[in-house]
């Protein structure tokens, strides 16, 4: 059972729950279990942390000062998930980069390697 908690009460609650079953809270736009409703935690809007928001792509009728919101992507999270997509790609990139460069040094290393196989195996 995949879980998750309640934003308001903090019991773990199935992640396809409409709503809370400690709290009635609902967890879910309209009824449907595929779309998350996020809410704000205290005083400040979601707005303050969306994505959407920053970028001034929100068409939400609530923004600047909403509490709900189904489209909400937390900035912060989105940088981190950008970074480590950016490392990832960065990484593939200079290991491909090095095979090109090396390719005569590897070609050399698996023939030397073969012929070890080779030499172990018929002793």
């Amino acid at each position: 059972m995949d879980t998750g908690t309640c934003s308001r009460c903090h019991q773990p609650v199935n992640s396809q729950a409409v709503t809370c079953p400690h709290c009635g809270t609902q967890l879910k736009a309209y009824g449907h279990p595929g779309i998350p409703l996020h809410r704000a935690i205290g005083k400040e809007s979601l707005c303050d942390s969306c994505t959407y928001h920053s970028d001034d792509t929100c068409n939400f009728p609530q923004r600047p000062f909403a509490k709900e919101c189904i489209l909400y992507q937390n900035i912060e999270e989105s940088k981190i998930e950008l970074q480590q997509q950016r490392d990832a790609k960065s990484l593939g990139a200079t290991v491909n980069h090095w095979m090109k460069r090396n390719q005569s040094l590897l070609l050399l290393v698996a023939l030397l390697l073969v012929c070890l196989m080779i030499a172990v195996s018929t002793t």
